[in-house]
């Protein structure tokens, strides 16, 4: 059975940090492309950013400079620091996981932005910043 669990989430005022993690088990999750993704009410579901089994990242415009996306293989982790988040920011994150592809996902477009990519979701965490 494959679990991924985030937490990290809460309220915070623009400016602020964040990080929220993803406990991934069940599966190798660490050689195959992981990603957060993001919803906002009335809003599409967008990738925030990916991350490759060897360790390659690719960060949405809007959070590039922001964000950095990690993982931690000996504490089955993944992390998602947030800094100088603003409004905007606010939504319900999610990790997401492919067992089926390890490289090839950490691009600016291309399928793995896509929820369709990934077969696995956690639960969501919700993160708000007010100004």
């Amino acid at each position: 059975q494959v679990y991924l669990v985030e937490s990290g989430g809460g309220s915070v005022q623009a400016g602020g940090s964040l990080r929220l993690s993803c406990a991934a088990s069940g599966y190798p999750y660490s050689s195959y492309c992981m990603a957060w993704f993001r919803q906002a009410p009335g809003k599409e579901r967008e990738r925030v950013a990916v991350i490759s089994g060897d360790g390659g990242t690719s960060y949405a415009e809007f959070v590039k400079g922001r964000f950095t996306f990690s993982k931690d293989n000996a504490k089955y982790f993944l992390y998602l620091q947030m800094n100088s988040l603003k409004p905007e920011d606010t939504a319900m994150y999610y990790c997401a996981g492919t067992a089926s592809y390890r490289g090839g996902c950490p691009c600016p477009g291309g399928p793995s932005v896509s929820g369709s990519f990934y077969e696995y979701w956690g639960q969501g965490t919700q993160v708000t910043v007010s100004s």
